[in-house]
């Protein structure tokens, strides 16, 4: 999964799921002297500590893989209802609780607190929606159809022929086509160019972009639910214009439509 693709309510999900896991080889109670951590009840530790943890990564899992669905519901949306039913589980605990409350039992409702309210707040806060790694800056602007200079899935490299360029042309230190005419210097005549330019150009080009935050890729079918989700930093090729969106391929061959097109990155 790229880093990219994650959002500030996922890290306080994930920080909230470390910190319970942590939690639960601590004291939860401390009766007379005896003192007993999560592990030494399996209620309390499969419905309270366990269940967060599951909970926020089925959360981080459908984040990274939309479309996923279990019983017709998405792996977040399980994510969610681990989260809160992990903090039910530690706040009625804790409640009933006969003897003192130890570190880890204290500590445990306060990650299910933030794990809970990170997993319900993430998709209705903008604060929280914003990527958790900014994009990296970009570089200079080059014409369209220039080679890039950086590297990254797909994207042409030193000894690939840029997109733009006529099928005949030949680029620096490649050898001229046989037939063609040179003149003094081992430079090319002017007339081994001229039938490179008599061809009509095509409606569509394909090019390199990327996006400037994690957008879904939807079928090409019409299909509302997202078969991918285009994460920043990572060049993505348009294959054709469908529309106000563009037709995408994934690193992994997979093609979509991406329909928000706005503040895109050209290559």
């Amino acid at each position: 999964m790229n880093i990219r693709s994650l959002t500030r309510g996922d890290g306080v999900v994930i920080g909230a799921a470390v910190v319970l896991f942590i939690a639960s080889f601590l004291d939860t109670i401390d009766f007379e002297g005896v003192n007993l951590n999560a592990w030494d009840n399996l209620g309390l530790l499969m419905s309270m500590f366990l269940a967060g943890v599951i909970g926020a990564a089925l959360i981080v899992v459908g984040r990274s893989m939309p479309g996923r669905k279990v019983a017709d519901l998405d792996l977040g949306q399980f994510g969610v209802a681990f989260s809160v039913f992990a903090l039910w589980t530690a706040f009625w605990t804790i409640i009933d609780m006969e003897a003192d409350a130890g570190a880890g039992m204290i500590l445990g409702l306060l990650s299910t607190i933030a794990l809970a309210a990170g997993a319900i707040a993430s998709p209705l806060v903008p604060a929280l929606k914003a990527p958790l790694v900014g994009a990296p800056r970009p570089a200079a602007p080059q014409p369209y159809g220039a080679q890039p200079q950086a590297g990254g899935y797909g994207y042409p490299g030193a000894q690939q022929q840029p997109y733009g360029a006529q099928p005949g042309q030949p680029q620096p230190g490649q050898a001229q086509p046989y037939g063609g005419q040179s003149m003094g210097g081992g430079q090319p005549a002017p007339a081994a160019a001229a039938p490179q330019q008599s061809g009509a150009p095509s409606d569509f080009t394909p090019f390199w972009f990327a996006v400037p935050v994690a957008r879904p890729l939807y079928g090409e079918d019409g299909s509302p639910t997202p078969i991918a989700e285009l994460a920043p930093g990572t060049w993505y090729l348009a294959v054709e214009q469908r529309g106000p969106g563009l037709v995408a391929q994934t690193q992994d061959g997979r093609r979509g439509v991406l329909q928000d097109t706005t503040g895109i990155q050209r290559g």
